[in-house]
């Protein structure tokens, strides 16, 4: 396992976020994110094992790294077999990227004249695929795992601290919001920053 390319998407991402924050850049920040999500999860070696524990049902949500200023945060999304999110939004960017397994995302549109959802556009993700998420555009959706006999595993970045921000489930046949805060499954993060072993095999 190298967690060097964690690190160094942590660092590229930071830099992404520096430079394009000052005038609130998103579109770019969404465009070159997901071609780095891309190249991340296109490789299978990097993940620690703390964060890929596969739970028995349900999903674990895994905080891997969250910026000081709170502009992104990288998180490990573990499915349990068939598991599925309620129908939700996210109040912010978001970058969805296949590393092990399959996922669906079923987008829902609120009808105009009575708030209630309709079911829109599903999308299946595979390894190495990275799906865009953005309010202007509609993010409220529903995630299953499509594999219903193993675990499957999904990287996710958000546009600021996702676990720490109030944002909506939602009640379909009426469109009703219901305010939650999702948390992390994790009570420890990845240690990215021990070099010590590849400073000490340099010499």
């Amino acid at each position: 396992m190298t967690i060097e390319r964690l690190r160094r998407f942590i660092g590229d991402m930071t830099s992404l976020v520096g430079g394009a924050w000052q005038d609130r850049d998103e579109g770019a920040i969404v465009d070159v994110g997901a071609r780095l999500l891309g190249e991340l999860v296109s490789h299978d070696d990097w993940l620690p094992e703390q964060a890929a524990r596969v739970p028995s049902h349900g999903y674990a949500q895994n905080l891997l790294w969250c910026d000081p200023f709170e502009r992104f945060c990288v998180v490990s999304f573990v499915w349990g077999p068939g598991a599925a999110t309620p129908v939700h939004d996210h109040q912010m960017w978001g970058l969805v990227g296949m590393l092990r397994g399959s996922e669906t995302s079923l987008r829902f549109v609120p009808d105009p004249a009575t708030g209630a959802l309709a079911p829109g556009t599903l999308t299946r993700l595979a390894p190495g695929d990275v799906e865009v998420l953005r309010p202007a555009d509609g993010d409220i959706h529903q995630v299953t795992n499509a594999l219903k006999d193993q675990g499957s595993i999904s990287v996710h970045v958000y546009g600021g601290n996702i676990g720490a921000v109030r944002r909506h489930t939602f009640d379909v046949p009426s469109g009703q919001p219901k305010l939650f805060v999702s948390g992390y499954t994790n009570r420890d993060v990845p240690n990215l920053w021990d070099r010590s072993a590849e400073v000490r095999a340099a010499g």
